[in-house]
């Protein structure tokens, strides 16, 4: 299996394929917010950009697969999966088990170099809580679902990761 997902990571069509999810959980998010008028929270919008940077490695990958370029992908990858996780874990606790002493931001705050929220803000602008629950899928809410979706992420990223110590057969390299 190792040397199947070091095949993979040589080339561009797993690449595409992270690509195309994170594209569809990103439309979906928009479908949310726009179509269904939910409220995104500081939270949706910072789990939102680490899904941005899943999608911008699966870009970086894409371009040039079998060089070290791809370690910079997987880097970027793994980081942002691991973000993602972290941020929907603590999106989750805030939903379930609601404290007036742990909340979330207000307003999103990102680097004056990137303020995203000023550019794009039908994007990237909060206007959600985060304690208030407004969807739910087979018992799960919202961020109970990107945990599973970021662990995905995070769970194959870490196996990509290993199996770039596993060599592909040669007869693998010559059927390319």
């Amino acid at each position: 299996m190792l040397q199947f997902l070091n095949r993979c990571s040589r080339g561009r069509g797993a690449w595409i394929l992270m690509v195309l999810t994170a594209l569809a959980l990103e439309l979906v998010a928009l479908y949310f917010q726009h179509v269904m008028l939910l409220k995104p929270c500081v939270l949706c919008i910072y789990q939102r950009v680490a899904l941005y940077g899943v999608m911008g490695a699966g870009i970086i990958g894409a371009i040039a697969p079998a060089t070290p370029l791809r370690y910079g992908a997987l880097i970027i990858w793994l980081y942002s999966a691991w973000e993602g996780l972290k941020l929907a874990m603590k999106h989750t606790d805030i939903q379930l088990n609601p404290s007036p002493f742990v909340t979330c931001d207000f307003f999103v705050s990102f680097p004056s170099w990137l303020p995203l929220d000023k550019w794009l803000p039908s994007i990237f602008s909060a206007t959600g809580d985060c304690a208030v629950r407004q969807w739910h899928f087979m018992s799960l809410e919202m961020p109970q679902w990107m945990i599973v979706i970021f662990g995905a992420y995070l769970l194959v990223g870490i196996l990509v990761l290993i199996a770039q110590f596993f060599r592909p057969k040669k007869r693998d390299l010559f059927n390319r």
